[in-house]
């Protein structure tokens, strides 16, 4: 009779299909809400199909990695990381170096990730200090970290460069020989431009077609294994959805390639993705650790870690400085794509577009994941390519068009947040009422 009330508790505790549903449109409203808002985007924006996916391919190579950098800090309970400006300015400094020393192409990229670490160590330590005197407070902090450390960036730039710091570099130096240049070319010879994206390249939709077929190889040998080992762990829904989207992937591959669409055309910067890949590949293996328990332990409740024996400044501390390097080398990544190094201006957006991103693909102030940060990358770039012009076609003045570019900026995070807020309430009244 026990094993019979046993076998009466699995099943009625098994999710249904229609609950599934409703809690996958719940958890996922917010990157639900903005993929429709893409797709309407894309509709009236009329623009052809292969200019979107080029144009929304180098978006994703050049800022991916930059999104995934804010990814340990929210474990770790520092929030949304606004200081990724202040591991902008390291990647930076690294690049005016290694432009100054004339070392260009794939071998100045290799030296700018290592000239950019130790700055951004020591300015992710600095950082973590600060945080960690604010506690609760770190998303405030980390911004005005930013507006600080902007300040005395301009100050060595403008100020120190040909004085204390003696650079005569005519590409470099402004023409009174004080402060650097307000733009940097990096096209030049001994330039950066596509030092990584261009090491080897190879056309998108086969790489996709690969991925697709081996997901749906993937999704059923899981599905077969865990139906024999754990048949009452079964989500069926979660697996049936993988294999849609996983198919979906092959056979839309499947048809460009078959079909000799333009679509043949786009390729995808192979070594940069590799970078990307590695990143996320490493969010995933840390976790795994004891360090990334620590993590999660201090970012859920830090009194908690404290009793368990963690020292929590140190956890948030390592981090910090984690996030910071990544940010240098996602910068660095980010304007080697653009081929131009706007020395005052390049990295000021750079939190709020990143920050923005990882919203839209469901992350929240407490919780993130990398395919969160890919998948909001995927969704506010679309909208920056695409809003513009259906704002044009829509109302017929192109001015409006940039004002749909301006919300994409900065309203997104607060739709989003509140979105965040509503969920998190609702599922507070949920507990509630469960017990």
């Amino acid at each position: 009779m026990a094993q019979v009330n046993e076998v009466k508790s699995v099943k009625t505790n098994k999710p249904s299909t229609a609950t599934s549903i409703k809690k996958l449109l719940f958890d996922y409203s917010v990157p639900i809400l903005f993929i429709v808002i893409c797709l309407i985007g894309v509709y009236f924006s009329k623009l052809p199909a292969v200019f979107i996916v080029n144009t929304l391919l180098t978006r994703i190579t050049r800022n991916s990695f930059m999104v995934l950098a804010l990814v340990l800090p929210v474990i770790a309970g520092l929030g949304l990381n606004f200081g990724l400006v202040i591991g902008a300015m390291a990647g930076q400094f690294a690049i005016l170096i290694v432009t100054h020393l004339k070392i260009g192409g794939f071998p100045g990229f290799l030296w700018c990730l290592v000239l950019s670490t130790p700055f951004a160590v020591i300015f992710g330590l600095m950082t973590a200090r600060l945080l960690n005197r604010t506690k609760g407070q770190e998303m405030i902090s980390s911004m005005i970290a930013g507006f600080f450390a902007n300040g005395v960036y301009q100050f060595i730039l403008l100020f120190l460069v040909g004085t204390l710091i003696p650079i005569k570099n005519p590409d470099l130096v402004l023409t009174r020989g004080i402060g650097i240049k307000n733009t940097i070319d990096l096209t030049t010879e001994y330039g950066l431009k596509y030092s990584i994206d261009a090491v080897f390249e190879y056309p998108l939709f086969y790489i996709l077609a690969g991925i697709g077929a081996v997901a749906c190889l993937v999704v059923v040998i899981d599905y077969i294994l865990k139906s024999k080992n754990a048949p009452e762990q079964l989500d069926k829904f979660k697996y049936a959805t993988r294999l849609v989207i996983s198919g979906a992937i092959l056979g839309v591959s499947i048809w460009v390639i078959t079909s000799g669409s333009m679509l043949m055309s786009v390729k995808l910067p192979v070594a940069t993705t590799v970078m990307i890949a590695m990143l996320w590949a490493f969010n995933v293996l840390i976790m795994k650790t004891k360090l990334g328990q620590d993590f999660r332990t201090v970012g859920h409740n830090m009194e908690i870690a404290k009793v368990s024996g963690i020292d929590v400044d140190k956890t948030r501390t390592i981090a910090m400085i984690i996030s910071t390097v990544l940010a240098a080398w996602g910068q660095i990544i980010f304007l080697q794509n653009i081929g131009t190094l706007s020395t005052y201006g390049s990295h000021v957006q750079i939190a709020t577009f990143a920050i923005a991103s990882i919203l839209l693909g469901g992350a929240s102030v407490t919780k993130a994941t990398s395919g969160q940060a890919i998948l909001g990358v995927i969704l506010f770039h679309t909208l920056f390519i695409v809003s513009p012009k259906a704002g044009n076609n829509l109302f017929g003045d192109a001015q409006i068009g940039e004002f749909f570019r301006a919300f994409v900026s900065y309203g997104v995070i607060g739709v989003a947040l509140g979105l965040h807020a509503w969920n998190k309430r609702v599922q507070a009244l949920r507990r509630q009422l469960d017990v």
